[in-house]
């Protein structure tokens, strides 16, 4: 992601690093435009009050709305905005920020292909690409989003919350000066591309809506659910999610070749950390069937799904298990 901003955009990124090793590397590393933030400088009392209670997932989503604090306040900045690490930028995002305007605060919908669509229970809105100016309306609906991740911020659903995202969902009514992104180049993910079509020109992507005429530049794609495993395998996403051949080549293809890359890098220094972060091998493509089925059973139920598109059923666009020699 880091590599992917140098190549198009000016920017200077703040990382806070989960742990002392992360910390290590990007420390010795001396990047430009980056600063690395260890925990002990970053927790408040607050945080470390709620952190045993909270698995390191939970933990990581409450502690978004407080990096974005943290920075705004330590470092003075105008604006912050928060990006998940595992997306990659293909253009300037300067042109999703030029959205706001006179706007203080930033979000962007998951968009949601029909037969996929969560936003009642998992959120309107996506935490991948938030922005915040350092304004009374910004820091206002920041510090509301704080507390309330501090109160509550778990990866289950319960009395209509879920994480620190569901949050996001009243924004535009219960704050002023909300702007919601509209280039359908930024939140780009496998919840919704089976809504574009994708053209590659050049170093450039891009992207038009099925049927229609008007192509936008591809500003950034999020690799959601993508994962290594100890047999030498990566899957991309979750299985109920369709993926054709052109998502593939444009998209995963290249982006697994970058981390393979970046691994064999990070091998070569020796690094004390677990680079691809496999802990466990492939599932057998029987059980990853039956999980397909369930989501897409579940998905049916609730009204989203059609059973009756045979494509729907083709379980080899929803089989996205491939062997890393393949990409050598």
């Amino acid at each position: 992601m880091y590599h992917s901003l140098q190549k198009v955009s000016s920017f200077h990124l703040y990382i806070v690093a989960f742990d002392d090793k992360c910390y290590d590397y990007f420390k010795n590393a001396s990047l430009p435009d980056l600063t690395v933030i260890s925990l002990k400088e970053f927790e408040d009392e607050a945080l470390l009050k709620v952190k045993d209670g909270r698995s390191t997932a939970e933990y990581c989503w409450t502690c978004t709305s407080s990096v974005i604090l943290f920075c705004l306040k330590k470092y003075k900045l105008p604006s912050c905005t928060y990006i998940d690490a595992d997306m990659l930028f293909y253009s300037d995002p300067q042109v999703l920020l030029d959205e706001m305007g006179s706007n203080s605060i930033l979000i962007c919908k998951h968009g949601y292909t029909k037969d996929y669509d969560v936003s009642s229970t998992h959120g309107i809105y996506c935490v991948e690409f938030v922005c915040f100016k350092n304004t009374e309306a910004g820091l206002n609906a920041l510090i509301w989003w704080r507390e309330k991740c501090l109160e509550w911020c778990y990866a289950r659903l319960e009395d209509g919350k879920f994480g620190d995202q569901k949050y996001l969902d009243d924004w535009p009514v219960r704050f002023s000066s909300v702007r919601i992104l509209e280039h359908p180049g930024g939140g780009v993910a496998p919840w919704n591309v089976q809504q574009f079509e994708f053209t590659r020109n050049e170093d450039k992507i891009f992207l038009k809506r099925k049927g229609g005429q008007m192509n936008y530049p591809v500003v950034f794609f999020h690799f959601h659910g993508l994962k290594f495993y100890t047999n030498r395998f990566v899957s991309f996403c979750g299985a109920i999610y369709e993926l054709n051949r052109a998502v593939n080549e444009i998209f995963y293809f290249p982006y697994v070749k970058i981390l393979l890359e970046i691994e064999k890098d990070l091998s070569a220094k020796v690094v004390s950390f677990n680079v691809s972060g496999a802990r466990i091998n492939t599932p057998n493509k029987r059980k990853v069937f039956v999980e397909f089925l369930k989501d897409f059973g579940s998905m049916v139920l609730k009204g989203k799904a059609s059973p009756f598109k045979p494509r729907n059923y083709n379980f080899k666009m929803h089989y996205h298990f491939y062997q890393l020699d393949q990409f050598k």
